[in-house]
């Protein structure tokens, strides 16, 4: 792939953050994209049997523009559909979707959260959905230090308290390979999610991507392929486990 190839995945994130993830497990939920993430729900849960627990599901990529933030906010959309008290995090500080996805203000979110001392402000800052059971932890302005915040004993705190009031959280975070954020917040989390594009996202970017993973210590619960060339909406989901290599670049 040359320089010149990169230019149609900015133009397909840009387009993301401007208008929000599609909730087609809102606006369509006997689709058959939406039965598989409710599938994905599924196989998450078999994925953690034998754990004391999963409170904290991190989904992430490799690159961006894989589809993380479509994947984690459908999932999310699943769990409450299924009865749960889920909160979706965006913990992407550097190029969030959740407010947009969701339709609720930005005004103040995680970062101001973080930057604070005041007690219980969470409960301030975390905002209903559309969706019943379903709420949001916006990323709040963008910061000049995001890993640096996420690795704060606040945001540790944070999570430590969030587990106490919600069935499950959602967090939505930067590509492992763009930058450390994903790294600093494995410690907070019981399992993390892959996402991978086919025909798009290369072997070795994935290989690399397991490889940091597993050095934080990280409980791979499994990988989602997105694959853009089928579905009536253009996309197509499964999971699975391993590297699901599957038709994603040779590079």
């Amino acid at each position: 792939m040359g320089l010149f190839d990169q230019k149609p995945k900015a133009v397909k994130d840009n387009e993301t953050q401007k208008k929000g993830a599609r909730l087609i497990t809102v606006a369509e939920p006997k689709h058959v994209i939406s039965e598989q993430f409710r599938t994905l729900r599924t196989n998450i849960e078999f994925a953690s049997i034998g754990t004391d627990q999963l409170k904290t599901v991190m989904f992430t990529s490799p690159e961006v523009s894989d589809g993380k933030s479509t994947v984690s906010a459908n999932a999310a959309v699943t769990w409450a559909q299924d009865g749960k008290k889920v909160l979706v995090i965006d913990a992407d500080l550097r190029r969030s979707t959740v407010h947009t996805t969701f339709g609720v203000s930005n005004r103040a979110g995680l970062t101001t959260l973080l930057a604070s001392h005041e007690p219980h402000m969470e409960s301030e800052l975390i905002q209903e959905t559309f969706v019943p059971n379903l709420y949001v932890l916006t990323s709040g302005p963008t910061p000049p230090n995001p890993a640096e915040l996420l690795n704060s004993n606040r945001m540790a705190q944070l999570m430590a308290q969030l587990r106490e009031h919600f069935d499950i959280v959602v967090v939505d975070v930067p590509p492992v390979l763009a930058v450390t954020d994903a790294q600093v917040l494995l410690p907070q989390i019981d399992g993390v999610v892959l996402v991978v594009t086919m025909e798009k996202t290369y072997k070795v970017n994935i290989k690399r991507t397991v490889d940091t993973l597993k050095l934080g210590g990280a409980r791979i619960l499994g990988f989602v392929t997105r694959d853009k060339s089928k579905g009536a909406h253009g996309y197509g989901y499964g999971y699975g486990y391993g590297y699901g290599y599957g038709n994603t670049k040779s590079k």
